[in-house]
């Protein structure tokens, strides 16, 4: 997978997983990673999936419905690929937190639901449910940020109160940030996550 890999200061800080949402690329968060933990390495992908041109992470049937078969397809690849990547880079596999936005985050969540040991903990911007009916693995005490907005037309208030009941039932540990506006990614839910981030794994 298209990636860049940073290496950071301090080799016991968690590695940061970056993930972009659909159109962008693995410049795009970058700048979150420095807001967030400056002394970590970083592992920022592209997504393999082209919807007109721009990247993603799996394919999708329309908006805000997946194409679930793909979504498992792509989320055991991302999977393997992290295996790749600490090996390659001499990082630790279990050391990993993701950060991801929109269809990253959503990817993001997809290893939580099929992989009890893809993450160490994982910060979610207006993620969606990524699979219903499924049960999900172990997640106890797994640490997750989800940051949603009251007005987000893509990812409605439900869906995020939704994806925090699954894995809080898992055993993960979710604190839910609302802001009230829309999808968009704003300073204050950075800063949410960054506090958050500090007061969980500094």
């Amino acid at each position: 997978m298209k990636h860049i890999y940073q290496q950071g200061t301090n080799a016991e800080a968690p590695v940061l997983v970056l993930l972009h949402g659909t159109g962008g690329t693995e410049r795009d968060l970058l700048p979150l990673a420095g807001m967030i933990s400056p002394q970590s390495s970083v592992l920022s992908i592209r997504g393999n999936v082209l919807e007109n041109g721009m990247p993603r992470f799996f394919k999708r049937l329309a908006e805000g419905v997946f194409d679930e078969e793909d979504l498992v397809l792509r989320t055991k690849e991302l999977y393997d690929f992290l295996d790749e990547a600490a090996e390659t880079y001499g990082f630790n596999r279990r050391n990993l937190v993701a950060v991801g936005y929109s269809n990253g985050a959503n990817i993001a969540g997809s290893l939580l639901f099929h992989y009890s040991d893809a993450l160490r903990g994982a910060i979610l911007h207006h993620p969606m449910v990524p699979r219903r009916g499924i049960q999900l693995p172990d997640l106890s005490g797994v640490p997750v940020f989800m940051g949603a907005g009251r007005n987000d037309p893509i990812c409605p208030p439900q869906e995020s109160e939704d994806l925090e009941q699954l894995l809080s039932e898992a055993g993960a540990v979710v604190n839910l940030h609302w802001e009230s506006t829309g999808h968009q990614l704003t300073g204050s839910e950075i800063d949410a996550a960054s506090a958050w981030y500090q007061r969980t794994f500094s």
